[in-house]
C-alpha cells in the first residue's frame, strides 16, 4: 500500500545544486495521493474546534482550501509583500541570504478564533514562525501546525514546538 512519501517525488540539484527537492506537485496529481494527505492532515484535529484554516504561500494555499472545505470553516492566505490587496499587516523573517516578508489582511482573523496552519513542507521554520506571528498579532490562536514534508535535519519542527506549537508532519526527508 502507497503512503505520502511514495508519491513525492525527489529532483535533484533543484534550485541549487546539492539540493534535494522534495517535489508534492505528483502527490497533488493523483487523487488518491492527495486525498490520503488532506485525510491525514486532517486526523490529527478530529474533534477540535478549528474556526479557521490558515495557508502560507504558495502550495499552503492548495492544501488549505482543501482542508478548510472538509472542516466547512473559512481559509485565510498568509502572502508575500506586495500580493493582498487590502490593509495587510507584515512580519519579516530571515531566509538563508537575506530578509523575506509576509503579509496578512488585518481583518482577517477575530481575536480568539482558533487557527490550524498548513503548508507543503517544514525546513526552517521561518516561514511557519512568521506566519504564527502574524496569526497571534490579530489575537487568533494557532492550535496546530500541519505540514505534508518535515526535513528535520534543518530543525523547524523543533523550533515551532519551542514557541509551543503543535507540529505534525506526515514524512520526512533527512539530509537537504
Amino acid at each position: 500500500m502507497k503512503t505520502v512519501r511514495d508519491y513525492i517525488r525527489t529532483i535533484p540539484d533543484f534550485p541549487h545544486e546539492g539540493i534535494m527537492f522534495r517535489d508534492v506537485t505528483t502527490l497533488f496529481s493523483d487523487a488518491r495521493g492527495f486525498r490520503m494527505a488532506i485525510d491525514q492532515l486532517l486526523h490529527p484535529y478530529a474533534g477540535t474546534p478549528i474556526d479557521k484554516v490558515v495557508g502560507l504561500e504558495a502550495r499552503g494555499f492548495i492544501l488549505g482550501g482543501a482542508i478548510a472545505h472538509q472542516l466547512s470553516v473559512g481559509f485565510v492566505p498568509i502572502r508575500k509583500k506586495g500580493k493582498l490587496p487590502g490593509k495587510t499587516i507584515t512580519q519579516a523573517y530571515q531566509l538563508e541570504y537575506g530578509e523575506a516578508v509576509m503579509e496578512l489582511h488585518d481583518d482577517a482573523l477575530q481575536a480568539g478564533e482558533k487557527v490550524l496552519l498548513v503548508d507543503d513542507l517544514l525546513a526552517t521554520g521561518g516561514t511557519a514562525e512568521a506566519g504564527i506571528r502574524l496569526v497571534e498579532r490579530l489575537g487568533a490562536k494557532v492550535i496546530g501546525c500541519a505540514f505534508i514534508i518535515d526535513l528535520p535535519d534543518l530543525g523547524g519542527a523543533r523550533r515551532l514546538e519551542k514557541l509551543g506549537m503543535a507540529v505534525h508532519s506526515l514524512c520526512a526527508f533527512d539530509g537537504l
